[in-house]
């Protein structure tokens, strides 16, 4: 069997692994009968067909930015491409949004019909610092005045987050909505930078594509997990600076620690990052950023701590209030896989079908003291085939690398037992580093899975309604 004929079975393969998965998950509680705690699982959604004029924006903007974005993208500077990339995240996040009109942005923004997320409860701080100093008391279902169910299983930073959001006079559903999709997709413009930065300028143009039409586009404009995400992804970023550019190491250095410190007040799960952080310092191929990084990480925490929150005492009261409520009623045998049949619905079939390319980009890439060679890089060429857009076998290893410590993360937030469901966008900062993987296959197969990425986030946009 030739090379390019087991290439397209593998993915053919992997592709179908994911549909399994995915039918499994949605059939198994039927049959079973077991009650898993969302309305259409795996998917914390209602199943509510609805497709109306405003689909036809989101139909034409979606096809255009598949012929458009490799055209574009080939055509421009860097700094241009950049900026397309942040303008086609957000007029793709806001076109899916708004194929339900103002309320696709600002439903989960209304305090009316949505107490239990942020806005509701940074409404109600009145003073920030007897706030902080209170805040693990808040926490417990029985306490007086508890947080609602967002605020309550996040760390206060989120809180802080929507607490300036308000200072700042934006009391407006749709307008906060609007707020949260601007930074939300500035998360491209880092990664893009980090790919440049660890691999070349060619692999960050080829991953454009991908980044801004990933599925995964459907939660980035209605939660604040968008936010998370850009800010997890500008720490990974500098991180990757510092490696790379020893003149910058000490300042990108502590801005990365400062970054990635405050993703961990922003959501317990982010911790996780460490994974990612870890990654980056071995594709980068130098340890010298990590003291000035984690120094950085501990200012955050030194900080938080002066002002009465400390992480390790709010984590086991989150942790309580957590089996308190719904998780205790959310089966860990089915959610432990179920969650990953829900985080596809965000990355797509393409990526599943990318994962034997990013196995074998892998293959043969650790070279001495467990750092990424270049000879062995090149010794691996032969394992991918030819006719993929990233050319070099560094390309192919830094995207692989990249991809699979987040899929690492992924895993051991599923194995916690901390993540039952919801995932969608839970997970949105690890997503965002395994989308791009399918600029690994066959050029001939871009565009028909680029297309296939924006039918899927159409279809989940019109028949299911999403709780966020």
């Amino acid at each position: 069997m030739s090379d390019r004929l087991k290439s397209g079975r593998a993915a053919l393969l992997s592709g179908a692994a994911a549909v399994v998965l995915v039918g499994a998950a949605i059939i198994v509680p039927r049959v079973t009968g077991e009650d898993v705690e969302v309305n259409w699982p795996p998917l914390h959604a209602d199943w509510d067909p609805r497709i109306g004029l405003l689909a036809i924006p989101a139909v034409v903007i979606g096809l255009l930015l598949v012929v458009g974005l490799p055209r574009l993208v080939a055509a421009s500077s860097w700094r241009r491409t950049l900026l397309i990339g942040y303008v086609g995240v957000w007029v793709w996040t806001m076109a899916v949004a708004m194929t339900e009109g103002p309320e696709g942005l600002s439903r989960v923004f209304d305090v009316v019909e949505r107490p239990g997320e942020y806005v509701y409860d940074a409404q109600r701080v009145d003073a920030i610092l007897p706030m902080l100093r209170t805040f693990i008391d808040h926490i417990p279902m029985d306490s007086v005045d508890n947080w609602r169910t967002h605020v309550a299983g996040h760390p206060p930073g989120a809180l802080l987050f929507f607490v300036l959001v308000d200072r700042l006079g934006i009391t407006d559903p749709f307008w906060i909505g609007v707020v949260v999709v601007s930074i939300g997709s500035t998360a491209i413009v880092a990664v893009l930078q980090t790919l440049k930065v660890l691999g070349s300028e060619k692999l960050a143009r080829a991953a454009l594509p991908w980044i801004v039409l990933a599925p995964v586009a459907v939660y980035m404009g209605v939660n604040g997990d968008a936010v998370f995400t850009a800010v997890a992804a500008w720490g990974l970023c500098l991180l990757a600076i510092a490696t790379r550019v020893p003149r910058h190491r000490v300042t990108a250095g502590i801005g990365a620690g400062l970054l990635l410190g405050l993703c961990v007040y922003l959501s317990y799960g982010l911790v996780l990052l460490g994974i990612l952080a870890l990654a980056v310092l071995w594709i980068g191929r130098s340890w010298r950023a990590l003291p000035w990084a984690l120094g950085g990480a501990v200012a955050v925490a030194a900080v938080f701590t002066a002002l009465g929150f400390a992480w390790w005492e709010a984590y086991p009261v989150l942790r309580e209030r957590y089996y308190d409520g719904i998780a205790s009623d959310r089966a860990y045998w089915y959610w432990v896989w179920a969650d990953v049949a829900a985080w596809t619905f965000t990355v797509g079939l393409a990526v599943w079908a990318a994962f034997p390319r990013a196995l074998a980009a892998l293959r043969g890439a650790f070279g001495p003291r467990f750092l990424p060679s270049p000879r062995r890089w090149e010794e691996n060429s032969d394992e991918i085939a030819q006719d993929d857009a990233a050319s070099s076998p560094r390309d192919r290893t830094v995207l692989a690398a990249l991809a699979a410590a987040a899929m690492l993360t992924i895993l051991a937030a599923t194995l916690s037992g901390m993540s039952k469901a919801e995932v969608e966008r839970i997970w949105m900062p690890f997503t965002i580093w395994v989308v791009a993987l399918p600029l690994l296959l066959p050029q001939r197969w871009h565009r028909p899975l680029l297309v296939s990425q924006v039918a899927l986030a159409l279809l989940v946009q019109h028949l299911l309604l999403t709780r966020w």
